[in-house]
């Protein structure tokens, strides 16, 4: 062999190795996961928002956690507002506009679709979406009228397209967006399918996670509704269903494949009246272009002031794609 020859021998040598090497990260490469972590129903008035006005933080206990993941979420159970009268109701629920820089602080965005956004009014739920896009906080399930509050939040991670969806389905329905009303979306099976559709074909989203404030409060497991609502989505094309408002954890179903987390129970929530309602998991889920490849719920307690802490030697509840149940797993 001359001593031009080998320089290609070499070379070729050189690339075999490295391709050795590197072939383990090759499918990470193909195809990437993303992990979105979803905290259940945060209500920041009373000792919560005390707290932050003091300059605390009822988060600060799950700031590494939540700092891990790709996509971070709450569900916003409470308006953020200085305007607005309170409703007719047992429980009305409204937060000062400086809980926002602690919110973005460690949530990627909000989810608004529930019975506690409109407590004040639909004038404190626009004033709320000014807000929070003035403080640069992204939100889902709410708009300045019917459409806008059905459209899809886009998450773009890792060259993935994730679209989340928030809908409600406990009263007042009265807090529904109109035509040219500021709210929620309202959760009419009909228009689901549509707006999981769009997000497909409009958006064109490589997965859909829609987010719910369903079931009836106290309740351990999904009812029949939830069930089949659930189902209709995923056989929309949902690839995950994530549920609130009962106040407590509820059983997880799986269903094709993919699982639906009827409740993770509560989160940052001062009325709480039994222990079930003081224990809580923030889930975890792992996805790639296929869908959710596992889930991990992290469990949390919460004391008689409604800050959450985390159990960090609880199990919680796991699973991983292609098992035929769930697990229960330490973090």
């Amino acid at each position: 062999m001359s001593s031009i020859d080998w320089i290609p021998a070499l070379r070729n040598a050189l690339v075999a190795v490295v391709a050795f090497l590197l072939f383990p990260f090759a499918n990470v490469w193909a195809n990437p996961v993303v992990s979105l972590v979803f905290a259940g129903d945060s209500t920041l008035d009373a000792d919560a928002g005390e707290l932050i006005a003091k300059g605390g933080d009822p988060f600060s206990d799950f700031a590494n956690y939540f700092a891990g993941a790709d996509i971070r979420m709450t569900n916003l159970e409470c308006v953020i507002a200085t305007k607005g009268s309170a409703a007719d109701k047992m429980f009305t629920f409204r937060a000062h506009p400086r809980v926002i820089p602690v919110l973005k602080k460690h949530f990627d965005a909000v989810t608004l679709a529930n019975n506690h956004s409109g407590d004040f009014g639909p004038e404190a739920f626009a004033e709320m979406l000014k807000l929070l896009k003035e403080g640069g906080l992204p939100q889902v399930g709410g708009g300045m009228n019917l459409k806008q509050a059905h459209a899809p939040l886009i998450f773009e991670r890792k060259g993935l397209r994730i679209a989340v969806l928030s809908y409600n389905e406990f009263q007042p329905r009265s807090f529904e967006a109109g035509p040219n009303l500021p709210g929620v979306a309202w959760s009419e099976d009909q228009q689901v399918v549509a707006d999981i559709l769009a997000a497909r074909a409009v958006h064109k989203a490589d997965l859909v996670i829609p987010i719910m404030h369903w079931g009836w409060e106290n309740e351990l497991r999904g009812n029949p509704r939830q069930w089949q609502l659930a189902k209709l989505m995923i056989d929309t094309g949902a690839d995950a269903v994530i549920g609130g408002h009962p106040h407590v954890t509820q059983d997880i179903g799986l269903y094709k494949g993919k699982p639906i987390l009827f409740s993770v129970g509560n989160f940052v929530m001062k009325e709480t009246d039994n222990d079930n309602q003081r224990k809580a998991w923030v889930v975890k889920l792992e996805m790639d272009k296929q869908g959710v490849r596992s889930f991990f719920g992290q469990p949390i307690v919460i004391d008689m002031k409604g800050i959450p802490k985390m159990a960090r030697k609880a199990i919680g509840p796991c699973w991983q794609r292609g098992a035929k149940s769930v697990s229960q797993c330490r973090s």
